[in-house]
């Protein structure tokens, strides 16, 4: 597997860049998976629905399957600190998993920057920061040898992810050293 998170402030465009990243990289015959971190409460389940039923009656897990697809619904008793190598884990086999948010991740990342979104770049000090998408490369805060992509080249970004794929694959042994 192959993993490139990408991060941004809320508004950048993040998730309809990675939309087209994903389009891009499937017609070049990958399979895709996305990790999407969110601060907000969400649900996927429906109230009155049996498996939500099932949830709010205490049920620590729910799966809810049909021949075409799967989800896992899985209510963790206190809050914690996701981690994208825990999550990375739970993917089914895949090529590639695009990975939104978690900005601090030890992930190689794409900063997704807009020139009108009042928070300032993270390229610069984040080594972990591979390319940087924006709206305007001439409004970059500060210059970057790193590669700039246009918020509209989503085909643009795929082609560099792929041609970078040894750069990308995850190692998830290494991960787990520098953590113990």
């Amino acid at each position: 597997m192959h993993v490139v998170g990408f991060c941004g402030a809320s508004g950048a465009g993040k998730t309809t860049l990675i939309e087209g990243v994903i389009a891009a990289l499937r017609a070049a015959g990958q399979r895709v998976s996305v990790i999407k971190h969110t601060h907000k409460d969400f649900e996927i389940d429906q109230p009155g629905k049996d498996s939500h039923r099932h949830r709010e009656a205490g049920a620590f897990e729910v799966l809810l399957a049909n021949p075409q697809r799967m989800a896992l619904v899985r209510t963790l008793e206190s809050p914690v600190e996701v981690d994208p190598h825990g999550l990375l884990a739970e993917l089914a086999p895949c090529d590639w998993a695009l990975v939104e948010g978690f900005r601090h991740a030890d992930l190689l990342k794409i900063e997704v920057w807009r020139s009108v979104v009042d928070r300032p770049a993270a390229y610069p000090d984040d080594p972990f920061i591979v390319a940087v998408a924006t709206d305007d490369p001439a409004r970059l805060p500060v210059p970057t040898q790193r590669p700039v992509f246009s918020l509209d080249d989503a085909a643009g970004v795929a082609a560099y992810l792929l041609q970078q794929a040894a750069r990308h694959r995850y190692q998830p042994e290494l991960h787990r050293c520098a953590r113990a």
